[in-house]
């Protein structure tokens, strides 16, 4: 048993490389918490978190005040049992984004210093599903930019081999359905055209924009209603064809069971920084292929690829580089299909100078 002796904690705030702009917000900011985990044998796991511009102070105070305290001395393999530990000692808090957030951080810290030990990259260890996944770009897709801007980002992506983009929805119905329509004219129908609308229609309205979605071809129509509606999501999917896609502001596994259980979606996109690490995450991508459904996780692409590699259900990553600033080298990309390093741990070349030089001041913190 080699237990844990030391955990360091930082948070590091990325600015999106483009803006970023949905149909109810504005993603300025990634806070971005860094979690460290020494073993008594000098084995160090790195895992993260993010969030896209609140409450990451919250999150850094939970690790450093709660969380952090609470592993030390433990079995760095006993992942299970401490991600459990940590649900329960946080039971008042939990389920909720914050919360899930700074588990999370230390959760992939845990897996990446099990890969480390092992000497075996995280897809591997997994599961070893998949050796590539195909990409789709979010990246050109954002609601404040002209139609034409949407058409020339999905032909460069089309020509560099992606397989798909996303348009996110939410302009006046006419509005999106035209634009809609400009991408599908120029890239054909053997490319695939996802929308995402960030939760931003009530249903009757999520309803009504289905059936105009409808006859575009579209992959799915992403986070049409809030998330905690699930009978909303009942209804829109047995009044349209369209693929419906939910997970990114899901925060638990028994919240994924009951879409699954009531037939609210028919694409899951959990997200490894919200649903609180990868050990939840495999879980509820195992539970989605009982029920004979992909898993296309939302973010996090850096991570997610070897997630997805790991399991037989995942078809997408999303394409939105974060992570450059933070690391040595990015995604491996061949023909828009991404590949997980073989490289022992998450498969995410960090560089630690750099993270190191954009710590947020006075986020750090040693615990032993």
């Amino acid at each position: 048993m080699a237990k844990i002796t030391r955990v360091q904690l930082l948070m590091v705030d990325l600015k999106p490389k483009v803006k970023r702009v949905d149909a109810i917000q504005s993603f300025v900011s990634q806070e971005t918490p860094i979690v460290r985990i020494t073993d008594a044998d000098g084995v160090v796991g790195t895992g993260y978190s993010y969030t896209i511009g609140t409450g990451g102070h919250s999150v850094m105070a939970l690790l450093e005040r709660t969380l952090g305290p609470a592993i030390i001395g433990r079995d760095a393999y006993d992942i299970e049992a401490i991600w459990r530990d940590l649900l329960f000692l946080t039971h008042a808090t939990t389920v909720g984004a914050l919360t899930a957030i700074a588990m999370a951080a230390i959760d992939t810290a845990l897996w990446d210093l099990k890969c480390r030990k092992l000497g075996m990259p995280l897809h591997k260890l997994a599961g070893g599903a998949q050796s590539t996944v195909p990409l789709y770009t979010t990246e050109g897709g954002w609601l404040h930019l002209e139609q034409a801007a949407l058409v020339e980002d999905a032909l460069r992506a089309k020509a560099a081999g992606f397989g798909g983009c996303k348009l996110k929805v939410g302009r006046p119905i006419h509005e999106d359905v035209a634009r809609i329509a400009a991408v599908r004219d120029a890239v054909g129908p053997g490319f695939e055209i996802f929308t995402d609308a960030n939760q931003a229609f009530a249903v009757d309205e999520a309803i009504r924009r289905a059936r105009a979605y409808e006859p575009l071809d579209i992959g799915w129509l992403e986070e049409p209603l809030p998330a905690d509606d699930i009978s909303g999501h009942v209804r829109l999917s047995e009044h349209t064809s369209l693929p419906i896609a939910v997970g990114e502001s899901l925060y638990s596994v028994s919240h994924f069971r009951e879409y699954l259980q009531r037939h609210a979606a028919s694409v899951i996109q959990v997200d490894v920084g919200r649903i609180g690490g990868i050990t939840p995450w495999l879980k509820v991508a195992h539970m989605a292929e009982a029920f004979n459904i992909t898993v296309c996780p939302h973010f996090l692409m850096e991570l997610h690829v070897s997630l997805c590699a790991a399991v037989p259900n995942a078809r997408w990553v999303e394409y939105i580089p974060q992570l450059d600033d933070l690391t040595t080298e990015g995604m491996a990309i061949t023909d828009g299909r991404a590949r997980p390093s073989d490289a022992p741990g998450l498969g995410i070349a960090w560089d630690f100078d750099a993270i190191d030089r954009l710590a947020v001041e006075g986020s750090r913190t040693t615990l032993q």
